[in-house]
């Protein structure tokens, strides 16, 4: 709705509760809903009704008809058939690759127009957060969202579709994990709910009063929610005298704010990347990355195909794939033969505590197949039910039937091939871990699962840091006080050696002065001078000795503290080496279903759709 410039009010917009009211009708009847569908049910709404009041009233069928006539164009713009392309907007494969190491994705939006960016921007928030949902509840960091140029998606006073999905994360995230960094030049252009749910701030030189004010009120609004004292006054002054590359670091969980000077850094970038740098950067992942071709479109052998449908024994089940999107102009549908086989799986492991029943479906294609080879060609197994019709659609080809498959007895021994395909093909893939002890879940994947106990090696990381940081946190002041008084020390010892070398020149200048002055050289008083120079001249030596050991003092105090920092800082690396997912060793256990209780519940052919073009080139309906 916002790129069709509607106004997505989730009270006041009528599209808003058509379309709500419609995916509500289809998620409980269990429908599939693409976009083509979605048009054909917006003309013609499956309910009678909305709320207490008729459709007809609530919003006209011709309005209604107004409404999808610009959903279509929308799509069959050529502008739009980009967002149908691409990888899937899956936030676990961004954040991990597929070893479950940590990865960097950076999201470009600097080619699209203002209405295509809120809605890019609002369906990855909204995917962010149903992802941090899935998550489980962790002290320790988990991974980063950061939002550059912020600006617009988080405003104060209105209320675009990212603000919602923007503050839940600000609100929510940290207590799964995800920290949430947001950039901007203006802070009055931010919602003040979220500033006061941001717990560290770096803040730069402010050029306007209102920012200043709107910073104040955000950090005294995150101070009182975290219970510590905020002197806005204090703070004021501080923000005031910020030069150039200097911030203010401001942690709730801190008792004062610390100001820094950043470091030089020099880029070689051009600036903002055109859509065509992209391009070239992303070349080689592209097609290290590129999906598998669609199946080529084939001649349609016209012997092969005919309007009758073939007649099956009694006994034989058979079913029809509704075709899921429209046919052209010109095209016909032709169904192809397949079998589709029904399976309940017993997976069972003690150590894993794996007690697991599993129903499957499985679909080989049956064209020009023997019952020899029918089985080897099994498409995806899938979980759930598949979409079955009892009737064919009117109008339709249908391709030639494999004769063995016309004859009932044949299919019991379909059941026992496909029976024992499936004892040797289908595993339960588990993953075991001895340091440290862990076992994955049914269905967990090895990226997974790696997460899952790097997760738990970083929160008790995060303990061990905090212990040991406790555990050195006296001796270090110990040592830093010690070598503190010694410097003291030494800055005494220096004085008084000082004072006792000027005494010492003193003693001995008047010693000469008198025995060069006085009447006799040898005189007592003269002697006793001397004697005194000399008893000086001794204790300024030692004096100097003081300070020499004072010195030495420090020079040992300073080693033993740099010591204990270095053995502090080799058990904290100790610590955060084992937390890293590519250090666990990882041993496949893979489980087979047990023989015994694996049955097959059904054995049917089921008619799969295909276009048939005016050419004659048969091709199937995705």
């Amino acid at each position: 709705l916002a790129l069709l410039g509607i106004d997505a009010d989730p009270i006041r917009s009528r599209e808003h509760i058509l379309l709500s009211n419609i995916f509500d009708d289809s998620w409980k009847a269990g429908r599939d809903l693409d976009i083509g569908n979605l048009i054909r049910e917006i003309q013609t709404p499956p309910f009678d009704r909305i709320g207490v009041i008729g459709l007809e009233n609530f919003y006209p069928q011709t309005d209604r008809f107004q409404l999808a006539m610009s959903l279509n164009n929308l799509l069959a713009s050529p502008g739009f058939s980009s967002w149908m392309e691409g990888e899937p907007l899956d936030i676990q494969k961004m954040l991990y690759s597929a070893d479950g190491k940590p990865r960097f994705s950076i999201l470009s939006i600097a080619h699209l127009s203002d209405s295509e960016r809120m809605f890019f921007v609002t369906i990855f928030l909204n995917e962010v957060l149903s992802w941090m949902r899935a998550q489980s509840g962790t002290s320790s960091l988990r991974a980063i969202l950061y939002m550059d140029e912020v600006f617009g998606y988080f405003p104060p006073t209105a209320n675009p579709p990212s603000k919602t999905p923007m503050l839940t994360l600000l609100k929510q995230a940290r207590a799964f994990g995800l920290g949430i960094v947001l950039a901007t030049q203006n802070p009055v252009d931010l919602d003040y709910k979220g500033l006061s749910n941001a717990g560290t701030w770096f803040l730069g030189r402010l050029q306007t009063e209102r920012d200043k004010a709107r910073v104040l009120d955000g950090l005294e609004g995150a101070s009182a929610a975290a219970g510590h004292a905020f002197n806005r006054r204090q703070m004021e002054v501080i923000l005031s005298g910020l030069g150039s590359r200097v911030f203010l670091l401001n942690n709730v969980h801190e008792d004062q704010p610390v100001v820094f000077q950043t470091r030089w850094s020099l880029s070689y970038l051009r600036g903002p990347l055109s859509r065509e740098q992209i391009q070239l950067l992303m070349r080689d992942k592209q097609q290290k990355g590129m999906p598998a071709p669609a199946p080529a479109a084939t001649p349609a052998a016209g012997g092969n195909s005919s309007t009758t449908r073939p007649v099956l024994p009694p006994e034989v089940s058979e079913f029809f794939i509704p075709p899921p999107s429209q046919l052209g102009t010109g095209e016909k549908l032709v169904y192809r033969p397949a079998l589709l086989g029904q399976a309940m799986l017993h997976f069972t492991h003690a150590k894993a505590n794996l007690d697991l029943w599993r129903k499957l479906y499985v679909l080989a294609p049956a064209s020009d197949a023997t019952p020899d080879t029918i089985w080897q060609e099994l498409s995806p197994v899938i979980d759930q039910d598949p979409p079955l019709q009892e009737k064919p659609l009117a109008g339709a080809l249908f391709h030639e039937l494999p004769g063995f498959l016309m004859q009932a007895k044949a299919f019991a021994s379909l059941a026992k091939d496909l029976k024992d395909v499936l004892y040797q093909q289908q595993r339960i893939a588990l993953w075991s871990c001895e340091n440290p002890k862990g076992l994955s879940k049914p269905e967990e994947s090895e990226s997974d699962f790696r997460q899952r106990l790097v997760q738990g090696l970083r929160e008790g990381r995060d303990l061990q840091v905090e212990k040991l940081r406790v555990k050195y946190a006296s001796k270090l002041s110990t040592l830093q006080e010690k070598i503190r008084k010694a410097e003291y020390k030494v800055e005494t010892e220096k004085a008084q050696a000082s004072q006792q070398s000027m005494q010492t020149y003193l003693n001995i200048g008047q010693s000469i002065l008198g025995a060069l002055l006085g009447r006799k050289m040898a005189s007592s008083s003269n002697l006793g001078k001397a004697a005194s120079s000399i008893r000086s001249a001794s204790r300024a030596a030692k004096e100097k000795a003081d300070v020499g050991h004072a010195q030495e003092s420090v020079e040992v105090l300073k080693q033993q503290l740099a010591d204990l920092e270095a053995e502090f800082q080799q058990e904290l690396t100790a610590s955060t080496e084992s937390a890293q997912p590519q250090n666990l060793q990882l041993e496949e256990i893979s489980v087979a279903p047990k023989k015994t209780e694996l049955t097959i519940q059904r054995v049917a052919i089921v008619w799969t759709p295909w276009r048939m073009s005016a050419q004659g080139m048969i091709e199937p309906i995705t």
